[in-house]
């Protein structure tokens, strides 16, 4: 039995060094395209349906909530979908390895918005470009299992974070823009570099 436990602790080990040497295909194009739409979209029923976001923060926060929701739906959905087709046998550490590069960020953003809404409400329009800054930590993390080139839509998310917060330290309000913009931007940047970079359009998925 210890052979045995052994030896399976051995294959473990192997699988995981071969899916952190090997570049990730579980994210698609077609779908980073689709979440910058979901940003769009959401800034824009936020601008009429939403007319003082600073005065209603709980609104305008789940609004973006569910936002993230639908998107992080997408892509898990799709990930797993490549990542059977591309990796086959290595699919499960692959998105287990994906999943582990960005969570630090995203337990953190989920964390800083409940701190500052529940204590610390009068510093919630610093929020967008807090979130945009983990983003960018979070994409900076998955580098080395994506392509080079995603280090830019790490860099555009961390300079647009900043500059977020110094728009923001002027007005001290939220907007749906200041989320909107960044993050559709942001992700129709990662859908360029993932499609150029793969040459995959993702469309037959």
């Amino acid at each position: 039995m210890r052979d045995l436990d052994k030896a399976l602790a051995d294959i473990i080990a192997i699988r995981s060094q071969l899916a952190a040497g090997t570049a990730f295909r579980g994210y698609g194009p077609a779908t980073m395209a689709a979440t910058a739409a979901v940003a769009l979209t959401t800034a824009l029923i936020q601008q009429f349906v939403l007319p003082d976001p600073t005065a209603e923060p709980l609104i305008f926060l789940l609004g973006w909530a569910a936002a993230a929701c639908v998107s992080l739906s997408m892509i898990w959905i799709e990930m797993r979908a490549r990542s059977r087709r591309h990796h086959s046998g290595l699919a499960d550490a692959m998105i287990h390895q994906a999943v582990e590069q960005f969570l630090p960020a995203g337990i953190a953003g989920v964390l800083l918005a409940v701190l500052l809404w529940k204590f610390a409400p009068e510093a919630l329009w610093m929020l967008p470009g807090l979130w945009q800054i983990l983003m960018s930590l979070g994409v900076f993390a998955s580098v080395r299992s994506l392509p080079r080139t995603v280090a830019l839509a790490g860099a555009f998310y961390f300079l647009a974070g900043f500059a977020v917060l110094l728009l923001g330290s002027v007005t001290h309000l939220l907007s749906p823009w200041t989320m909107g913009l960044p993050f559709a931007a942001g992700q129709a940047l990662m859908a360029g570099i993932l499609y150029f970079a793969t040459g995959d359009s993702d469309v037959e998925d």
